[in-house]
Order: C-alpha cells, then structure tokens, then sequence
C-alpha cells in the first residue's frame, strides 16, 4: 500500500511516498481504508525527532474511512464509516485501530470534516473535563484559539461546559473566528498584555481554568491570570519549555494545580474511555450542528510537505485535513 513515512529526522523534505505492507487486524482491532486524515503538532514532533511518542514507521494519529476488515472478535460492520485514533500509521491507504476506539461518522460530516475530529476535539474535552474540571458559569482562558484545539475547545467549553471564554490569538480575523464559535472576550497577544486583559474580564479575580499551549513563555502572565484555587492543564510548550528561575512559592500561594498532559502516549484503555465518553456527550451535537469539525484547508496526499509547512508557519485556524487518494 501507498503510505508516508520519514526518511530521517528533520524538516518537512524527509516526508517521502512509500510502499508498506497493509496491516492486517489483530484482536479486537479493524482495518480502515482510509479517506482522510489530518496534520498534528504530533506529527511534527514525531518527524524532527527520532525520539518522538510513536513507536511507528508512518506518520498520522487520526483518520476518517471506511472499516474494510475485522477482527472475529469485533462485531463492526464492514463499510461503515468510521472516525478516530490510531497508534500511528494514519498517513497510509490503510490502517488498523482498535475497534473500542472508532466513532461513526454522522451522516451528515464529510471525511475530510470527520477526520478533522478526533485529536482536537478529543483533546480539548480531555483537558476542560477529564483533567480541568471545567464547572458551568467558570471562566476559562484558552490560549491558541485559532488553532485546531482551540476552536474545539471553545465551542466544548460553551455548548458543554456553559462556560465563560476568553481567549488568545495572533490576528483579528483569528479573534474574530473565535468570537464567532462562542469566545466571550478575545485579546491579540502581539497588542494587548493578555493578563491584564483577563484580570480587567474577570474583576481581577482571573481565570479558573487556562488550557495552554504555549509554556515558558506565558509563564508569568499566566502566574497573574490564574484565580486562586485555579487549574491550569499544560498541552503545549510552543513558547518552550524551560522557565527560568521557577518560584514554587508562586503556585503554594495561589494553591494553583498545574497539570502537564499528553493524549498520543496515553494507553488504548484510556483512549477507549475517553472516547466513549466524548462520544456519549458530543455525538448529537455534531449531528445537529450545534458542534461543527473547523477545516482550514485540505490537501491532497501528495502535497503532506507542504501541508506540514503550512501548520509550522501557523497559518491554520483550525485543522489542516490530507485526502487520501480516490
């Protein structure tokens, strides 16, 4: 079968067409041709670097497609169209996922716009509900609002959570996207010091929750951002990694719980259970549109350089979908 895989480690020129064997399912997994998937922060990390999360020779951790093959085990009809994560391997004609881990796709969703679905939204509803806590009326700061997990989060915390938004991005038309999904208070961070902007939101009491994806950087604004008793879930370090001369004192005096999480290299089970549960309370919303999978652009198979080009320049608001060829 035709896939993508990484030459060596680097820049987005190692990304090569190849011929690999088609995976047959194991217990309790099916086999999907796939139609589509999309570009994650994941994918990037995993292609620069040899030791990245995945233990797998393609790249891609999400697709969209049609179950092709079963385990005897699963009781999934062949031809159903399917949606979610896979442990790598999701830049092929075929992969394989375990069975407990595949949504339907709503009729009324394209592949390409299933398959801009599973990491963001999954994510996003991991880190407001499972880890964050979030509570209806509480105030959440999401960082990153344009991106693929901000514009799923916003839309989770408002038609889930009944929550109150604000959130950061680099350009007016960003802010103006956001605004439209549900974002209550929307602050350029290249004109406005942010924490400033969420003290004057939040009668200087802060945030409960911040969902961030920027890290060292943001450090001090978030410090000053956060309400006392706040949770604040770390899912990205793209302002870094390292913060210099870290000051414990600062998290005791807030009684601030910090939280540093990764979905890709979590276990099936866990991926399972949040699955299901995602699925349990979002489903509907999809199929009434009151939840929509925000596609940027989509690109064609052959062009996946440029597509990971396009997310490492950050020009996405939203997800960046690869279809597969017909």
């Amino acid at each position: 079968m035709k896939a993508m895989i990484v030459n060596e480690p680097g820049g987005a020129e190692q990304l090569q067409v190849s011929e690999q064997p088609t995976p047959e399912p194991k217990d309790g997994e099916i086999r999907i041709k796939v139609e589509a998937t999309a570009v994650n922060r994941t994918d990037i990390i995993n292609r620069r670097s040899s030791s990245g999360y995945l233990d797998h020779p393609i790249l891609g951790v999400e697709v969209a497609g049609v179950v092709e093959k079963v385990a005897a085990d699963v009781d999934i009809e062949v031809g159903t169209r399917v949606m979610g994560l896979v442990n790598g391997g999701a830049y092929a004609a075929y992969t394989v996922m375990p069975a407990d881990r595949a949504m339907v796709i709503p009729e009324n969703l394209s592949f390409e716009e299933a398959a801009a679905i599973p990491e963001v939204f999954l994510t996003a509803y991991q880190t407001l509900f499972w880890i964050g806590k979030l509570r209806v009326d509480e105030t959440v700061l999401i960082h990153a609002g344009g991106s693929g997990v901000g514009t799923a989060a916003i839309q989770l915390a408002k038609q889930i959570g009944q929550a109150n938004i604000i959130t950061t991005a680099g350009s007016k038309e960003k802010l103006d996207f956001c605004r439209s999904l549900g974002a209550d208070v929307c602050i350029n961070y290249k004109e406005q010091d942010f924490d400033q902007e969420v003290l004057k939101a939040t009668n200087n009491k802060g945030a409960d929750l911040i969902l961030d994806f920027i890290g060292a950087s943001y450090w001090k604004k978030n410090l000053d951002s956060i309400k006392i008793d706040g949770r604040w879930v770390l899912i990205g370090l793209l302002g870094g990694a390292k913060v210099e001369k870290f000051n414990l004192m600062h998290l005791m005096a807030k009684r601030i719980q910090l939280t540093g999480t990764l979905l890709t290299p979590r276990s099936d089970q866990y991926k399972a259970d949040l699955t299901a549960d995602f699925a349990s309370s979002a489903y509907d919303l999809f199929k009434n549109q009151t939840l929509k999978p925000i596609v940027d652009r989509v690109f064609p198979f052959e062009e996946m350089q440029k597509a990971h080009e396009y997310m490492e320049n950050n020009k996405n608001t939203g997800k960046i979908v690869v279809k597969m060829d017909s």
